[in-house]
């Protein structure tokens, strides 16, 4: 089910583009990750930032800063584990057996997030299609 409105979400769960602007500053998700109890970053979502991070200017900027992200309390890395994997491929057959695909990372971040039992942040409208998934689609 994806969630529209202003409830806080105890866990909440960034993608790669949720982080991105919590970095930018993006005052709702600012407030989004201010009121949550726990906030978590699926593997996948720290391959990507570290692709990312290489193919531009501030390396070592960004890896500094995405380490100090990761040392708060508050903030979990959330593994790739079987169960994440069950979920990934129920999502990727109802994806295809429905005709709308989206990323195979996005799928992961999805699997991840419903496996965590946490509320998917992102400005990415695709993950909207993902069913059974907790989302809030921001803009940017």
């Amino acid at each position: 089910m994806t969630r529209s409105g202003a409830d806080a979400a105890s866990k909440v769960v960034l993608d790669t583009s949720a982080y991105s602007q919590l970095r930018a500053g993006h005052s709702e998700i600012l407030d989004l990750v201010a009121g949550a109890e726990s906030v978590v970053l699926p593997v996948t979502v720290i391959g990507e930032l570290y692709g990312a991070f290489e193919l531009g200017r501030r390396t070592r900027e960004n890896h500094w800063a995405l380490a100090s992200f990761l040392a708060e309390p508050f903030v979990a890395v959330l593994p790739t584990t079987v169960e994440v994997a069950r979920r990934y491929g129920q999502i990727y057959a109802r994806l295809r057996i429905s005709g709308t695909p989206v990323s195979v990372n996005d799928m992961w971040i999805a699997a991840a997030t419903i496996a965590c039992g946490g509320h998917l942040l992102t400005f990415d409208g695709d993950f909207a299609r993902i069913v059974g998934l907790d989302c809030r689609v921001l803009v940017a």
